[in-house]
């Protein structure tokens, strides 16, 4: 006799059952937000602008410095002491110095289409062994393409000299070989065309060897180094 087939389902005793149905869940769908994306998006966006305007910024800055290198072709103007005449130099009992210079200072300006204005606020210094000998100023004047200039400064003084540095001058114009150092500072202004640019200043320091330093006698110059330099 064969046996009846199971049930198709077992009834659970909710007292002895040790099966439960399982808790009724609900599937929640899940949503994104996307404003956190559309913010990140923008910021990047603004970025990628910002480097954009930046990179045209450069492109167009360096264009034009070829273009002004490549038509223009600047050159530093130069400048040379070419002469001094002493008209005073007396030592007096205080252990004072009376001193007048004239120093007649060439520039020269290579450029074809560039121009320099030099600035009234303008200062000339001849010094020995760090002693301030005389001063004086360079005139203003506007210097145009391809010129060169002779200038004529007028510089005096009064310095406080000891007996030692007294000396050591009388000794160094007896030997015919005095060291001096004249030293220039001037505002300049860089004139483009008709178009005045801004201004720099130059200093130039030029290191000289004179054989004497009398009154109303030529003075030759034994050797000259020169330093320029340019700061805004």
């Amino acid at each position: 006799m064969s046996s009846a087939p199971p049930p198709p389902y077992v009834a659970l005793s909710e007292n002895n059952g040790s099966l439960r149905p399982p808790p009724y869940r609900r599937n929640v769908p899940r949503y994104q937000s996307t404003h956190h994306k559309k913010g990140g998006s923008g910021c990047l966006r603004c970025i990628c602008c910002c480097y954009c305007l930046l990179f045209l910024f450069i492109f167009i800055v360096s264009a034009f410095i070829l273009y002004f290198y490549t038509f223009y072709k600047p050159q530093m103007p130069s400048y040379h002491v070419e002469g001094m005449t002493v008209q005073a130099f007396d030592l007096q009992s205080d252990f004072s110095l009376l001193t007048q210079f004239l120093v007649t200072v060439k520039a020269e300006n290579p450029n074809e289409n560039i121009g320099f204005i030099y600035g009234r606020e303008n200062a000339v210094t001849v010094s020995y062994e760090d002693s301030t000998l005389c001063t004086g100023n360079l005139p203003h004047f506007h210097q145009g393409h391809k010129n060169t200039t002779m200038m004529k400064v007028l510089m005096s003084g009064k310095s406080e000299f000891g007996s030692g540095l007294q000396e050591a001058l009388m000794k160094n114009q007896k030997a015919g070989h005095i060291p001096l150092l004249v030293q220039v500072k001037v505002p300049v202004n860089v004139v483009v065309g008709e178009f005045p640019l801004r201004h720099f200043t130059v200093s130039v320091n030029c290191s000289l060897v004179v054989d004497n330093l009398s009154p109303n006698k030529k003075i030759g110059i034994l050797t000259s180094k020169y330093n320029v330099g340019v700061s805004l």
